[in-house]
């Protein structure tokens, strides 16, 4: 008996020796191991901040007109911790200040809730700051209103009225620019938690609004500027004991744009022209896109894309009907980089230089039949028009597929036709790649689509990530649509079958599209305009730049930037010396000479190409027009493009010329560099000037774009 009790004390003492192990154990991991981060938590529970966002830096265009700005206009706030200490918990002074800004007491009251708390609405209605910030609840109230609340103080305890500022859209000739200057919002969690556990002064707080596309996201850093922020600390009851620190807020810097504001106004206008030309016509055309590049750098000198939005939509946040309004229309994305579409004929200079590159000959004739036959298909012209043997130079002019068909033949057959494996060559596809097809340009602007070139290694690539799904369905049988459609469900199980057996095999079919710039190839009119671009001056393929410089908003020089080479066209300096030779015929006597006619083209040549390319289904073709000029002195490279809108004669082709007339004050036959909508005749290298007080030196008159 006893021997069991004394087991019974041995148990309970080692159980009590574990407790006071296990205690001391954890005392010293939570005082010794996890000190720093509950030190830390300790801090954040006695210290607060009052935060007040810095202004935003304005963006200039190439002359230094403000196309984003800001507007000073008066707010109120409410202090909620001044209104808490009020016996009615400051009832009184909501149902004044309501009547006062003649709005529901229990719209302000919802605003003072903050998010996430009993009875809080959804952001922005509810308070997503500090407990201890004073809390917006009106904007742009009219002047006597703020007076009215500065002289009766005491009856409006913890209310303040105070200056604010908010993005504003100048909009100098009317210019739109919506896809390149983006918009703000609320930041967002991944970009809260990118941060980590930082406690610099300056990192993104939940109430920060940040840059969400266009050059607002990609240079949020450098337009936001630093906060200022004011630490206070307060004790167990919430009350401020001490003011800890405060660090000054430092304005935003300015970003100046290559884009020139009148005409980017042009080049909006022109576009919305080409898309109701294509309507005239019976058809669809449904959105496009059109960009003006100098040639000399890579500086995006325009861009638009069609449709558009408001910027200012953004401003004070987007209702879900005009977010859902946005969606529907498709105008939130741009088709000038975000979009890809096939380049039809236009792609027909990266086949010639493929050509020139493969040592075929340039200056040799070929024939221009209506129809080229390829194994058991047969491929036509553009309404089957032949014109007999002519030279590459006329193929390009009169854009004859056959032409180009001939030659992507005879290079698929060098490099091994059907059993030739992915690594054959591919000279049509090696020399889109160095235009810079099928990657991103590198724009400095966020969203950039890679586009798409069409190739044995796209097609055996293709093949590897889909034959499991293709061979699954072709096993299957479309079971599901064979139940409301069995002759679809056939056609879909044939096509699987195939694409299941030898999908990888660049066929005789796939070459020939590829030359003409159809079948799985696929560009962004950004990456179009920089092709023609690069064969402008002579083989260099610029990366291109919306932005040029940052100047500090005391009018310092912070950044100028230079000219980015991404890559040289692999072709001989005689292949585009040839097609520099070649494309002002396309406008003086091919595809291109209609749109053209009567404009000066012995001062100014224009050298251009025209497509016209079709897409899947019955949809109408999709229109575009590339060319740059002068022919012989190349400065300015200009591409448009609208969906189902026809052909690029037609349609996109008037546009392009008023462009070149905006460009070189062209006027019926006289050629005049003073009417040029470009200040000077040409896009000024320096960066504008910034006076020490912020305010841009920009071009007055008429030269400002501002109705006076």
């Amino acid at each position: 008996m006893r021997d069991r009790s004394m087991l019974r004390l041995m148990v309970l003492g080692v159980l009590v020796f574990s407790l006071v192990i296990t205690l001391f154990a954890r005392l010293f991991y939570i005082s010794v191991m996890e000190a720093a981060e509950y030190s830390s938590a300790s801090a954040n529970n006695s210290v607060r901040e009052i935060v007040r966002p810095a202004v935003r830096g304005l963006i200039l265009d190439q002359a230094g007109r403000p196309i984003v700005s800001n507007r000073t206009t008066l707010e109120v706030t409410v202090d909620r911790v001044t209104l808490s200490r009020e016996k009615d918990d400051g009832e009184a002074v909501l149902n004044r200040l309501a009547l006062l800004l003649n709005t529901p007491v229990e719209k302000i009251k919802d605003r003072l809730k903050t998010c996430g708390t009993e009875g809080a609405k959804s952001p922005p209605v509810c308070w997503n700051g500090s407990a201890y910030q004073p809390v917006p609840v009106a904007n742009g109230i009219d002047t006597q209103t703020a007076i009215n609340i500065m002289e009766r103080s005491t009856d409006f305890t913890g209310v303040s009225a105070q200056l604010h500022a908010n993005r504003i859209y100048p909009a100098p000739f009317g210019v739109n620019a919506a896809h390149i200057l983006g918009y703000l919002g609320p930041v967002t969690e991944s970009q809260l938690e990118a941060q980590g556990r930082s406690d610099a002064y300056d990192r993104l707080r939940r109430t920060d609004v940040v840059g969400r596309s266009g050059l607002e996201a990609q240079y949020d850093d450098t337009l936001r500027g630093k906060p200022e922020v004011t630490s206070l600390a307060i004790d167990t009851s919430g009350n401020v004991t001490e003011k800890l620190g405060d660090n000054a807020a430092t304005p935003g810097n300015y970003l100046v744009s290559t884009i020139d504001a009148r005409l980017q106004a042009v080049v909006e206008s022109q576009l919305v022209n080409a898309v109701q030309r294509a309507r005239s016509q019976g058809y669809p055309g449904k959105s496009g896109a059109a960009v003006v590049i100098d040639v000399t750098n890579g500086n995006v000198l325009a861009m638009a894309s069609y449709p558009t939005y408001d910027p200012a939509i953004w401003v004070g946040g987007v209702t879900s009907k005009q977010y859902n309004e946005l969606k529907r229309s498709d105008s939130l994305s741009s088709n000038a980089i975000q979009g890809t579409f096939a380049p039809g004929s236009t792609y027909k200079v990266v086949s010639t230089a493929a050509a020139g590159a493969s040592n075929m000959n340039l200056g040799g004739y070929y024939g221009c039949p209506e129809q080229y036959k390829a194994g058991n298909q047969t491929f036509r012209n553009f309404e089957s028009k032949g014109y007999g043997t002519i030279s590459l130079a006329r193929a390009l002019e009169v854009s004859c597929n056959t032409v180009f068909y001939s030659i992507a033949d005879t290079m698929w057959k060098r490099g091994g036709g059907l059993d030739a494996d992915r690594t054959a060559p591919d000279p049509i596809a090696n020399m889109a790649k160095s235009f810079g097809l099928g990657t991103k340009t590198g724009v400095d602007l966020p969203g950039e689509s890679n586009g798409r070139v069409a190739s044995r290694l796209f097609k055996a690539e293709n093949w590897d990530a889909k034959k499991d799904s293709w061979c699954a369905n072709a096993l299957d049988g479309y079971s599901e649509t064979r139940k409301t459609n069995p002759k679809l469900a056939d056609f879909y199980t044939a096509l699987d079958k195939e694409n299941c057996a030898d999908g990888f095999r660049w066929r005789e079919g796939d070459a020939l599209n590829a030359a003409i710039g159809q079948g799985d190839t696929a560009v962004t009119p950004l990456q179009m305009a920089m092709v023609y671009s690069a064969i402008a001056n002579g083989g260099t393929v610029y990366q291109p730049q919306v932005v040029k410089g940052i100047v500090g908003p005391e009018g310092k020089v912070i950044e100028s930037f230079k000219p980015v080479v991404k890559s040289t066209v692999a072709a001989p300096k005689s292949t585009i010396a040839f097609l520099q030779r070649a494309l002002p015929g396309v406008t003086l006597r091919g595809s291109g000479e209609t749109p053209f006619a009567g404009f000066p083209l012995a001062q100014i040549p224009v050298a251009s190409k025209t497509g016209s390319a079709q897409v899947t289904g019955n949809k109408v073709s999709t229109s575009w027009f590339a060319s740059f000029a002068p022919a012989n002195n190349p400065k300015y490279a200009v591409v448009m493009m609208v969906t189902e809108g026809g052909t690029g004669s037609k349609t996109s082709g008037p546009s392009v010329r008023k462009i070149y007339e905006a460009l070189f004050g062209v006027n019926g036959k006289s050629v005049n560099p003073a009417k040029s909508v470009l200040v000077g005749g040409a896009p000024k290298l320096e960066l504008p000037k910034v006076r020490t007080d912020g305010t841009p030196v920009a071009p007055k008159g008429k030269n400002s774009g501002v109705r006076g």
